[in-house]
């Protein structure tokens, strides 16, 4: 059965201690398993004290990070790469120390907006960077996920088979893709189709809206996009991520475009999306049941 969590930005646009408290007694308060919390800076987690808000409230937590151009891995530059490594390293080690299974965004290049095409001797470097930082995550029984973004946010995996591609060019299992249904809706040809041909490679999943507001009052088919999640058998993780200008500030609103106000009340967009998404897991989940068990005619 898949664990169901929500995006710390939902609520809080930082995780200082009061942001953290809040963000994880809501999260709880809403009927998550889990929260998934933003560690650009993996120093400004007090795992400690986050640990602590997590068993009180009986939830789990995973992270999630885009590397920055000062530390690029996949750009070339050895300095580079030994800061980005070193920021991949932190994040695990923080990771760890507050019980999460689960590592996911840009982290074989830099989170904005490229303007040259990558270079085959950069993406091997990014894969070589990550295969030593998932042999140190292995240790604490922690999965990276290579998030599939759009054009505007990395130039290396922008479809869901380039990220199988890189997975299987770093080669550790436990290093997965991490699909998203945004930014799928921006590449892909076929969402459907990307995610049944991403298959057992799947290791984390964003669910959301074409706007990154309500579920299921944007342009995507979620009904479709559950139906093919199901097909794959997936049962991992699967955390549903807005952003709006009321909550998240510099510098994600200024590198995601965060511009408009697509919803007041946290609460109530959480709620829906906890209700949306186990609503369309369970349909998505008859339907293929009934696929598999078609009536037939009484013949004896």
């Amino acid at each position: 059965m898949n664990k169901l969590g929500v995006h710390a930005l939902v609520w809080e646009a930082g995780w200082s201690l009061e942001e953290c408290a809040r963000a994880i007694a809501k999260t709880a308060e809403v009927g998550y398993d889990f929260i998934e919390a933003p560690a650009l800076d993996p120093s400004l987690i007090d795992p400690v004290f986050t640990r602590r808000q997590l068993d009180q409230a009986g939830i789990g937590i995973n992270f999630s990070l885009g590397l920055d151009f000062d530390s690029d891995i996949s750009s070339g530059d050895p300095e580079k790469r030994a800061r980005g490594k070193k920021k991949l390293e932190d994040a695990v080690a923080v990771c760890r120390d507050c019980g999460g299974e689960y590592i996911g965004g840009i982290l074989y290049s830099a989170f904005g907006k490229y303007f040259t095409q990558p270079t085959a001797d950069g993406i091997r470097q990014s894969a070589e960077t990550l295969a030593e930082v998932a042999e140190i995550a292995a240790r604490s029984n922690i999965t990276l996920v290579l998030e599939v973004v759009n054009r505007y946010e990395t130039n290396i995996c922008n479809t869901a088979a380039q990220g199988v591609e890189m997975a299987k060019l770093v080669g550790a299992p436990n290093v997965k893709v991490h699909l998203d249904v945004y930014h799928m809706n921006i590449e892909e040809s076929d969402i459907a189709q990307a995610i049944i041909e991403t298959g057992e490679h799947i290791g984390y999943f964003h669910t959301g809206d074409s706007h990154r507001g309500y579920m299921g009052s944007g342009s995507i088919d979620l009904t479709s996009v559950f139906r093919a999640l199901v097909r794959t058998g997936y049962k991992g993780p699967i955390t549903f991520e807005s952003f709006s200008s009321r909550v998240v500030g510099q510098p994600l609103e200024g590198i995601l475009g965060i511009w408009r106000n697509l919803w007041e009340d946290s609460h109530d967009l959480a709620s829906h999306a906890l209700m949306y998404t186990k609503s369309q897991l369970k349909a998505a989940q008859e339907a293929e049941r009934q696929a598999k068990e078609r009536s037939r005619l009484p013949l004896g």
